[in-house]
């Protein structure tokens, strides 16, 4: 029997401090990448896929960036 599945994780990569364009409010911002790998027997084997995103913590809105403006944020 095999065992064969997917894993998605969320790491924080930054905290930084933006005006949101939901809320219009300068807050902090969790700066997140997630990345999707399978799984066999639990163990994670390679990347599939990988998306970067920022999250405000004052209204909660949550939306995708490409990859090119998180390294400028975190640079």
């Amino acid at each position: 029997m095999v065992i064969f599945g997917w894993r998605t994780t969320i790491e924080q990569l930054r905290m930084l401090r933006l005006v949101c364009g939901n809320c219009h409010h300068q807050s902090a911002h969790h700066l997140y990448r997630r990345r999707t790998r399978p799984t066999l027997f639990f163990i994670p084997l390679f990347t599939i896929s990988s998306k970067y995103g920022l999250q405000c913590t004052f209204c909660g809105v949550s939306y995708d960036i490409t990859k090119m403006h998180a390294d400028q944020l975190v640079g």
